[in-house]
């Protein structure tokens, strides 16, 4: 009968020890925020990384040839000499020539009536397509015959046009991971606030359960038990907020058009990478809650 009162008067205390449900305080909602940011951060941060790959991988190997001559004659003539050269030149896979009217039309919003009345010369474009690999080798030795063929004749690496925009998206990466651990970091002191505010208003609890004989190790689990339940309530929550939001704007870049913005894309390896942050908060917000009960409960003795 004794060991029976023992064991409801246990049971009892560890009710008190872990009251409350589901988003019961605001440690859960606090999650879910985090979660939602850190989800979001890291999915800037793959898309980012994705259209910078991509970005590097269309432009390897890709080159214009100008043909600056302001006589419209002799620019012709060199274009078509150039077309030959490049055509037999080891390592250029396509030399194809721009339509002038397609340049023209591209250079009238800047231009205006100069770019379709003669009186502007507009250079002769060659577009180049390398073998892969070893790209500024290949695009060295065609500048090197362009060269000895006219000093009119210029290469320009399509590469280097967007070097300063690949820069750009690539720091917004890091940027986008350092807000990550961050956002880990808040969420671990979040985790200790709570876990000793916790054990600050149950220290009569924790008591009775010491004199009935219970271990650091098991007063441990049972807050990190209702903490990690609440943080994994919150995790998901701020999880499928997070990844809504992530559809949403992945639509809308779609509808934009654009081949930049639209290489802005997140893979089954990113997805699967987002998915192990809720799984890795929830043991962050474990292990952080076991570690502040024990060193509390260290120190009260």
């Amino acid at each position: 009968m004794a060991g029976r009162i023992d064991r409801k008067a246990a049971g009892a205390a560890r009710n008190r020890l872990l009251p409350g449900g589901r988003f019961a305080g605001p440690m859960p909602w606090i999650i879910a925020i985090m979660m939602f940011l850190t989800v979001l951060a890291a999915a800037a941060g793959l898309g980012l990384g994705a259209a910078v790959r991509s970005m590097s991988a269309d432009l390897a190997g890709r080159a214009s040839v100008q043909v600056v001559e302001a006589d419209p004659e002799t620019r012709v003539r060199l274009a078509a000499d150039a077309l030959a050269l490049l055509r037999r030149t080891d390592g250029v896979t396509a030399a194809v020539p721009v339509d002038p009217a397609a340049l023209t039309e591209q250079l009238r919003p800047w231009l205006g009536d100069a770019a379709t009345n003669g009186d502007l010369p507009i250079p002769a474009l060659i577009d180049v397509a390398l073998t892969p690999g070893d790209s500024d080798m290949k695009l060295a030795r065609v500048g090197r015959a362009l060269a000895r063929l006219s000093p009119k004749l210029r290469v320009e690496p399509h590469a280097a046009f967007l070097l300063p925009l690949a820069g750009l998206l690539t720091a917004l990466g890091w940027l986008a991971a350092a807000i990550v651990a961050l956002m880990a970091l808040a969420t671990g002191a979040v985790v200790v606030l709570a876990a000793r505010g916790a054990h600050d208003s149950h220290r009569g609890t924790i008591e009775v359960l010491h004199l009935m004989g219970s271990t650091d190790v098991q007063i441990a689990r049972l807050f990190q038990r209702r903490i990690g339940l609440d943080a994994l309530a919150g995790a998901a929550l701020g999880f499928a907020f997070a990844v809504l939001v992530i559809l949403l704007i992945g639509l809308r870049l779609s509808a934009a058009g654009s081949d930049m913005l639209g290489a802005v894309t997140l893979d089954g390896r990113g997805w699967a990478l987002l998915a192990l942050l809720p799984v890795l908060g929830v043991l962050l917000a474990t292990l952080t809650a076991r570690w502040t009960v024990l060193r509390a409960l260290g120190r009260a003795l």
